[in-house]
């Protein structure tokens, strides 16, 4: 099992959750983060006053999928937030050792 982590633009939550459905993802965690990249902010202009903004608005998925949909998974997350402008954000993937459905008490891929 895994748990994909995708940091992505705020705006493209929505166009990521379809494609994440379409390929049959039935669980999705979103948070709203901030954080910086390469682009390490910008600068703003607020009432004629410039301002650093540091910490840029993402947002952050978490997937927990078996194994074999990761190449899958992936692929949808990369085509459905790409942009091509910078600050598209990231994919990490991780191993998750146990599940638990604490409703029920399944474990593993039953679990998910």
């Amino acid at each position: 099992m895994k748990l994909v982590t995708a940091i992505i633009k705020p705006f493209k939550l929505e166009t990521v959750r379809e494609a994440l459905s379409q390929i049959g993802v039935q669980g999705v965690t979103v948070t709203e983060v901030k954080g910086f990249g390469r682009q390490k902010g910008h600068t703003e202009l607020y009432r004629g006053a410039e301002y650093v903004v540091d910490f840029l608005p993402k947002v952050k998925l978490e997937v927990a999928i078996k194994d074999d949909l990761l190449d899958t998974v992936i692929e949808t997350i990369e085509n459905a937030a790409r942009t091509g402008k910078i600050g598209d954000g990231k994919i990490f993937v991780s191993s998750i050792d146990q599940v638990i459905r604490i409703r029920t008490g399944e474990t593993g891929e039953e679990a998910l």
